[in-house]
């Protein structure tokens, strides 16, 4: 352990754009951010080629590129922005202590968590591959539907996020096949109405990923299998969607923070607050609706307002 406890204003803890806006509107109050860029720094959007839905950005940005421009200026404004990850914390008592890497003690008057969640994946070697080259694979409709407009596409998921998913991708979409590893539906019955009733949907039960078939570089069909009969077949497809939940990066704060049954913040209703007075969430660490990068920023700029009207408060 540290010889040395560090004592800081504010700690925020994830660099995505939630982390980042926090950073900003917290230097800018003159709160002393220091933000722990964690074990991929920049968040989800590190892995995204384009974004084109980020208001300000007319031609569209890379996801790297973006978070390079959104850390500049967190840093502009004065925020101490570290490499490293939280590995432990306490938050029983008034003063908040977060352990860093292991060894690095850190005292804190205020925390902003911004660790995000990590989208879930069959864990395909080919499927891996082409979620890295950004060649085909996504765990996001929202975010990159609109890349494959008029194309024929597929999507894996049995639940309600992945039938929703799958009726905004039938709006761009020539053709949508949806795999179904069981004889039934996750989803509730609305859900499920919704996908059964769009004709450019086609669903397919009791049927799971084999491999993920390209050129090397993008994706250009599904092999999927029958788990009844055991039958294999090719589906035609540039683009191949994940639908099956994903992971909030809470686990280090379950002893002290409210979290829902899936392990997402519970924070309170049109705040940042959590169940612990003066630590705070923002981004996809409590977000399991939305997802999306502009409402993290959002909800980080809300962390940011609500630690220092609590830190105005004590004084």
């Amino acid at each position: 352990m540290s010889d040395t406890i560090e004592k800081i204003k504010c700690l925020i803890i994830g660099s995505g754009p939630a982390g980042y806006t926090a950073a900003i509107y917290a230097a800018r109050a003159n709160m002393y951010p220091v933000l722990y860029q964690g074990t991929q720094p920049g968040g989800q959007l590190t892995t995204t080629n384009e974004v084109e839905n980020f208001p300000g950005y007319p031609d569209g940005v890379t996801g790297p590129d973006m978070m390079i421009q959104l850390q500049e200026q967190a840093k502009r404004f004065g925020t101490d922005v570290r490499d490293g990850w939280v590995t432990k914390v306490d938050f029983s008592g008034e003063i908040h202590k977060v352990w860093v890497n292991d060894t690095k003690e850190i005292h804190c008057e205020t925390v902003i968590i911004s660790t995000g969640a990590s989208a879930k994946y069959l864990g395909l070697p080919s499927e891996q591959h082409y979620l890295q080259m950004g060649g085909g694979v996504s765990a996001c409709a929202v975010c990159d539907g609109f890349f494959y407009r008029n194309q024929e596409v597929v999507i894996v998921g049995a639940g309600d996020s992945a039938c929703e998913e799958a009726h905004y991708l039938s709006k761009l979409c020539k053709k949508v096949t949806m795999l179904v590893r069981s004889e039934k539906f996750r989803a509730s019955r609305i859900m499920e109405e919704r996908v059964r009733k769009t004709e450019n949907i086609e669903i397919l039960l009791h049927t799971e990923t084999d491999e993920v078939l390209g050129d090397g570089n993008v994706v250009t069909g599904i092999r999927v299998k029958n788990r009844a009969t055991g039958e294999t077949s090719e589906i035609p497809a540039t683009g191949f969607f994940v639908a099956i939940g994903h992971k909030p990066n809470t686990d280090i704060f379950k002893d002290y923070l409210a979290l829902d049954e899936t392990g997402y913040i519970i924070n309170e209703p049109g705040t940042s607050k959590t169940s612990v007075p003066g630590v705070f969430v923002g981004g996809d660490a409590a977000d399991h609706v939305y997802r999306q990068a502009i409402t993290a920023a959002g909800t980080g700029c809300m962390a940011a307002l609500d630690a220092e009207r609590y830190l105005a408060a004590k004084e």
